[in-house]
């Protein structure tokens, strides 16, 4: 009987040691992904002071390319859109 009161108590005080160890390290483990997020947005914002921004003028005449691009791709492949189904009509005909 003095046994299995002994080994409760000692099997209750282990598990509580383990309880404790674990909630060490889960909350050291919290705190470790905040120190790596506040990390992760201090280099982030060092990269982005060595970023070559283009000019106002060179966004303008980027901006001016893709649309221009955007517009050729278009009208090629609506007329290719228009000549397949030409020559699916004469086809089916």
């Amino acid at each position: 009987m003095t046994h299995n009161i002994l080994s409760c108590i000692i099997i209750n005080i282990q598990t509580t040691a383990e309880k404790a160890v674990f909630d060490y390290f889960n909350f050291y483990n919290k705190f470790s992904m905040f120190s790596k997020i506040t990390n992760y947005i201090k280099t982030s914002m060092e990269e982005m002071k060595k970023v070559s921004w283009p000019t106002k003028k060179e966004t303008y005449n980027y901006t001016i390319l893709v649309i221009a691009v955007s517009l050729g791709v278009a009208v090629f492949l609506g007329a290719l859109d228009y000549f397949f189904n030409w020559l699916l009509g004469l086809i089916i005909k």
